[in-house]
Parts: structure tokens; C-alpha cells; sequence
């Protein structure tokens, strides 16, 4: 019992003051400048590599299901003329 004490004590004692500091909020600094720049950089940097993956998809899409080859964007069989 006094072993299981001795474990007891410290680890409550230590849990609840950490608690009281999470608790009190000390530090509330917010967000500067340089952290929505870096927020801002990041959103163009998804939004520039999107937009080709998008016209790529949709380009293989229409490939995939057209009833001419020729049809197709990139398409070996592209200015062939039909037979």
C-alpha cells in the first residue's frame, strides 16, 4: 500500500497542476502576419497544383469514354482523318 502510495502521490499531484495551467489560458498570443502569409502560400501553392490535375483527369475521362479515338485529347490516333 505505501509503495502504491508513493507512485500515487506524485502522478495525481503532478496531473492536476498541469491541469490549473492548461486551465488559466496564459499565454494567448494569436496569429501574426507571418503565419497567414504562410497559411495563404500554402492554399495557392494546393490551388496551382489542382488545377492541371483537373484538366488532366477530365481530359482522360473524355479519352476513356469516347466512341472515336480521334476524338480524344491526346490521342495517338489525333489527325489520322477517317477512312
Amino acid at each position: 500500500m505505501k509503495t502504491a502510495l508513493k507512485i500515487l502521490v506524485p502522478i495525481v499531484t503532478g496531473s492536476a497542476t498541469a491541469a490549473c495551467a492548461a486551465a488559466s489560458g496564459a499565454e494567448q498570443g494569436g496569429n501574426g502576419m507571418l503565419v497567414w502569409f504562410f497559411i495563404g502560400f500554402a492554399v495557392m501553392v494546393v490551388l496551382f497544383q489542382a488545377t492541371p490535375a483537373v484538366v488532366v483527369f477530365a481530359s482522360m475521362m473524355k479519352g476513356l469514354f469516347s466512341s472515336n479515338p480521334a476524338e480524344a485529347s491526346f490521342s495517338p490516333f489525333k489527325g489520322k482523318g477517317n477512312k
